[in-house]
């Protein structure tokens, strides 16, 4: 570590009383960058997000658009490790936002965290019920309502949930492989050979014109869904071995691989179906309702048959990793907040295997109470409740990105515990900028993602300021001299 760099002081990780702590030394980088692979579930975002991204996006350009979002969250990364050296706590991003611009403003983070992974979990609780109903129903006898199974699924994350956080992490190792597998070995010996019918299509999928052609902000919204999950690599520090380490390495680490690999899956996907044709082929698949034939055609005309009825298998278990993943880092939002007095104390429990099981079941009750509504009416679960909630999501994660970001830039300079510039000041700058535009981008095309609808697109946006109004609101009307428990150095 260079010289300017102090040692993590013991007196600035985040203290409690044994029995209110996670169980230290459950993961190492592999484990930790096993959770954030899980919460990224490549194949769902490969693809559900690629086919729309191409059809209601930027077209062939949009490898390039995850290249773009990718350096930007590696910018904001920079101030996120920075901050995690000093902050280790499973409130992650609404402790930091806490730690530099006050509770007040950290309160109104940990609401939105909260709504972001418990929105996007809903959304893909919708995509995965339909998926596994249709699954079932072509191949056997069994035609259920997607929302039953989702209720099922539901049951099934909120065990192993309890069961620890090294159960839940060998789960998804097994099916994080599985699906990155497939579509890695198919762009490597698609890139190995040249392409599809138009050649690699370099140009088209990587120049300017191509990144801003078309509605960009579609394509950048489900660019920034990709890495969404990454702070995990924080929210899991204090059950990490030598956080210090295992959460930078972890960060970087994740970051780098999911950019690489989006934009590599996406690239190969388009050069399969050549440049000049891919928009009009994912139109084409998003009208006849199955989006995903626009990947697992050109994955099964290469491979064969079998890869054709294996790769909708894996998206199942793609979405299950990812709503696994998600559980997890949600119901550790709450453990926090209660170990903090901001929720009921109840939430704080931690059952035998170290594992904050109340809070899991409270965040098993919230997606419940989500995915509810779109099932009594009716609705379709991937055309409403997985791109709404999507959208949402992402916007919401985008305003914790950019609060954060000037949060570090605030700590580091009143708390002087690291004097490196680059990595307190000039990237966190840099990455705050580059989420506004980003942000900005998927506010002007959410209309479109969302067919077109102005009205709800707006109440939609709308929500997510709401949600950290009224979180900041309720940290204000906590009764005077309420116990908070303080952690980490003094910032002033």
């Amino acid at each position: 570590m260079p010289a300017d760099v102090p040692q993590r002081p013991a007196a600035v990780t985040a203290t409690a009383p044994a029995a209110d702590r996670l169980r230290p030394d459950a993961l190492g980088v592999l484990g930790i960058l096993f959770l954030v692979l899980s919460a990224q579930a490549p194949l769902t975002g490969v693809a559900g997000a690629v086919p729309l991204s191409v059809a209601l996006g930027n077209g062939p350009g949009v490898p390039v658009t995850y290249l773009a979002a990718g350096t930007v969250v590696l910018l904001f990364s920079v101030g996120f490790v920075a901050m995690s050296r000093h902050v280790v706590d499973p409130g992650a991003f609404y402790t930091y936002i806490g730690r530099g611009l006050g509770p007040t403003a950290g309160t109104g983070g940990a609401a939105v965290a909260l709504f972001a992974y418990c929105t996007i979990q809903a959304a893909m609780y919708g995509l995965y019920g339909a998926t596994v109903a249709h699954l079932l129903r072509t191949h056997t006898a069994v035609d259920l309502p997607w929302w039953l199974w989702a209720l099922l699924t539901m049951a099934v994350v909120q065990f192993l949930g309890a069961a620890g956080i090294d159960t839940g992490a060998r789960v998804l190792a097994v099916f994080v492989l599985a699906e990155t597998g497939v579509l890695l070995v198919f762009a490597l010996v698609t890139l190995a050979g040249g392409g599809g019918p138009e050649g690699l299509g370099l140009t088209e999928s990587f120049s300017a014109h191509a990144a801003l052609d078309g509605a960009p902000g579609v394509a950048m919204m489900f660019a920034v869904a990709s890495m969404f999950g990454f702070e995990a690599t924080a929210v899991y520090g204090e059950e990490a071995r030598t956080p210090e380490r295992t959460v930078p390495r972890a960060t970087y680490l994740s970051i780098t691989l999911i950019t690489a690999f989006f934009a590599l899956t996406a690239w190969m996907v388009v050069s399969a179906h050549g440049a000049s044709r891919a928009a009009a082929d994912a139109g084409r698949a998003l009208g006849e309702g199955d989006s995903s034939a626009f990947v697992f055609q050109p994955i099964a005309d290469r491979f064969g048959g079998w890869a054709g009825d294996l790769l909708p298998v894996l998206l199942a278990t793609s979405l299950f990793a990812g709503i696994l993943a998600f559980h997890n880092s949600a119901n550790r939002y709450l453990f926090s907040l209660s170990r903090e007095r901001r929720l009921p104390r109840a939430l704080s429990v931690l059952n035998r295997r170290g594992a904050p099981w109340t809070a899991g079941l409270v965040q098993t009750a919230i997606a419940v109470l989500l995915v509810a509504p779109f099932a009594l009416a009716d609705r379709d679960p991937v055309v409403t409740l997985f791109s709404w909630f999507s959208g949402v999501a992402v916007l919401a994660i985008m305003l914790l990105y950019f609060l954060t970001s000037v949060s570090v830039v605030v700590f580091f300079r009143r708390a002087r515990l690291d004097r490196r510039l680059w990595n307190t000041a000039v990237a966190p700058v840099l990455g705050a900028l580059g989420i506004a535009g980003a942000g900005w981008l998927v506010l002007a095309n959410l209309t479109t993602l969302i067919g077109g609808d102005r009205a709800t697109a707006t109440w939609l946006a709308l929500t997510v300021p709401v949600v950290w109004l009224l979180g900041a609101a309720a940290h204000l009307a906590r009764p005077a001299g309420a116990p908070v428990r303080d952690k980490g150095p003094p910032v002033s």
